[in-house]
C-alpha cells in the first residue's frame, strides 16, 4: 500500500496558509480524491515524493520537462547563470540568442516578445490582435484553456471542469459579451459566429491540438478552414502552442499540421522548466507592440536571464537531436500497449495520441471536443488514477488533462506502465 504520511501532513499544514493548500488548483486532487503528492525531487523520468515513493512521471511539469528532469546540460547552464546574478531588469544578449533560435525553428515568426507565463502570452496576444484590427470580440473554443486572464475563463477547459466550476465570479458582463464560444471541431458554429458578428471579431484563438480536455486532435480540414476564414475576414488567427510548441516538432503544431497562424503563444518548454512565456508572429502585426507601436505590454522579469539560459539550452538540444521522433515512437508504443489492455478488459475506451501527447477516455464514442470528453466515465478514470499511483505511475490528476511523455522514459518504463494498467483494471472490475 502507498504510504503518504509526510504528504498528508504537509497538505494539512499547507491548507492553513495557502488557499486549498496548493498554488494551482488541479494539484489539490479535489476531483479525484485523496492526498496530493508533495514532491521532494525528480531525476530523468522519475518523481520522488516526501515519503520517498518513486513514480514514473507522465506529467513532465505539464510539458516542459521534455528531456526529463534535472537534465545535466540544463542544470549546468542554470548554475553558470546564477553565478552572474538572477535578474537585471535590463536587456541581455541571451534574449537575442533565444529570439534568433526560435525564429530559426519557427519560420513564420518574424518578431517575438518574451513574457513570464503562458497566461501572460495569451493575454498579450489577444490585446495585440485587438489593437491591430481595431475590433474587440474574439472566438475561443469550449474546453480550450488559454490561462486565467478574465477573457479566457469562459468555458475554459480542464481547470474549471476538474473543479466543476460553471462560472467564475469576478468576470464582468462586458468581458463575457466580447468572448464568443464555439465547440472544438465545429466549423459550422464558427461560420455562424463570424456571420452574426460581421467585422467585429479581432481574433480566433485555439489550441491547434487541445490538451485541456485530454488530448484532442483537430478533425481533418478544421484548422485549414479557420485559416481561410481568418484570411478572408481580416481576423487574427492565434495558435496557443503553450503545450504543443517545441514539444510536437521543432516548429510545433504549425509544422506538424502544415498550417501557419498569424500569432503564436509559447510557454512550458521554452523555459526548460523555469517560469516563462512568449508570443510572436508576423512583423506586420508584431510591430504594433510597444515600443515599436502603441499596444502596451511590459514585464519586469520578461526575458529573465536564468529562464533564457535554461530555455536556450533546451531548445538547442531539441533543435540538434531526434527527440521528437523518439518521443513519438515511445508514445505510440504506449498507446498500442494500452489499447491491448483495455480491449481485453471489455471496458469502453478511446485513446487520443499525437507525438508525445496522449490521453485515455473511458468512453464508447470518439472524444473530439469538450462535450464528448465530459460524457466519458470520469469516475472510472479517478479509480484508475489511484490504482496507477499506488503502483508507481503518476498520471495527471484529472480526466481532462493530456499526459506528457519525456524522452528519459525507457521502454522498460513503458512496459511497467502497461502492466500496471492491466493490474489496475483487474482490481477495479
Amino acid at each position: 500500500m502507498l504510504q503518504l504520511i509526510k504528504s498528508k501532513h504537509l497538505f494539512e499544514q499547507a491548507q492553513k496558509s495557502i488557499p486549498g493548500g496548493v498554488n494551482s488548483p488541479v494539484r489539490a486532487f479535489k476531483s479525484i480524491g485523496g492526498t496530493p503528492l508533495f514532491i521532494k525531487s525528480a531525476k530523468g523520468a522519475y518523481l520522488f515524493d516526501e515519503d520517498n515513493n518513486k513514480y514514473i512521471d507522465y506529467i513532465a511539469s505539464w510539458g516542459p520537462m521534455i528531456l526529463g528532469h534535472a537534465h545535466p546540460a540544463i542544470i549546468k547552464a542554470i548554475q553558470q547563470q546564477v553565478e552572474l546574478s538572477t535578474s537585471y531588469g535590463a536587456p541581455t544578449s541571451l534574449e537575442i540568442s533565444m529570439a534568433e533560435l526560435i525564429k530559426e525553428m519557427v519560420p513564420n515568426v518574424d518578431l517575438i516578445r518574451m513574457v513570464s507565463s503562458g497566461t501572460e502570452a495569451c493575454m498579450s496576444a489577444l490585446r495585440l490582435a485587438r489593437g491591430y484590427t481595431g475590433k474587440n470580440k474574439f472566438i475561443k473554443f469550449n474546453g480550450c484553456y488559454h490561462g486565467h486572464a478574465d477573457a479566457f475563463l469562459v468555458k475554459a477547459g480542464s481547470g474549471l471542469a476538474t473543479l466543476d466550476i460553471q462560472s467564475v465570479p469576478g468576470i464582468t458582463a462586458g468581458v463575457s459579451i466580447d468572448t464568443l464560444t464555439c465547440d472544438y471541431n465545429d466549423l459550422e458554429g464558427v461560420k455562424k459566429l463570424v456571420g452574426t458578428h460581421k467585422n467585429q471579431i479581432a481574433a480566433i484563438i485555439i489550441e491547434p491540438i487541445a490538451g485541456n480536455m485530454g488530448c484532442i486532435l483537430p478533425e481533418q480540414g478544421f484548422l485549414e478552414a479557420l485559416r481561410a476564414i481568418c484570411t478572408e475576414e481580416n481576423i487574427v488567427l492565434i495558435f496557443d502552442e503553450v503545450m504543443t510548441g517545441f514539444r510536437l516538432a521543432k516548429g510545433g503544431a504549425q509544422e506538424l499540421l502544415g498550417i501557419q497562424a498569424d500569432l503564436i503563444t509559447y510557454g512550458k518548454v521554452i523555459g526548460g522548466g523555469m517560469p516563462v512565456g512568449a508570443f510572436g508572429g508576423r512583423y506586420e502585426i508584431m510591430q504594433h507592440i510597444a515600443p515599436l507601436g502603441s499596444v502596451y505590454q511590459a514585464g519586469t522579469l520578461s526575458g529573465n536571464p536564468i529562464a533564457m539560459r535554461a530555455g536556450f539550452t533546451l531548445l538547442s538540444l531539441l533543435n540538434e537531436g531526434d527527440h521528437f521522433q523518439s518521443l513519438a515512437k515511445k508514445t505510440a508504443y504506449l498507446k498500442e500497449g494500452l489499447n491491448k489492455v483495455f480491449s481485453n478488459s471489455k471496458i469502453p475506451f478511446t485513446i487520443n495520441q499525437i507525438g508525445s501527447m496522449i490521453s485515455v477516455h473511458f468512453s464508447d464514442q470518439l472524444v473530439t471536443n469538450f462535450e464528448t470528453a465530459a460524457a466519458a466515465n470520469n469516475q472510472l478514470f479517478n479509480q484508475f488514477f489511484h490504482q496507477m499511483l499506488a503502483k508507481g505511475v503518476y498520471l495527471p490528476p484529472s480526466a481532462f488533462e493530456s499526459w506528457f511523455l519525456n524522452d528519459a522514459i525507457t521502454y522498460a518504463d513503458l512496459d511497467f506502465t502497461i502492466k500496471a494498467a492491466e493490474e489496475s483494471l483487474s482490481l477495479i472490475l
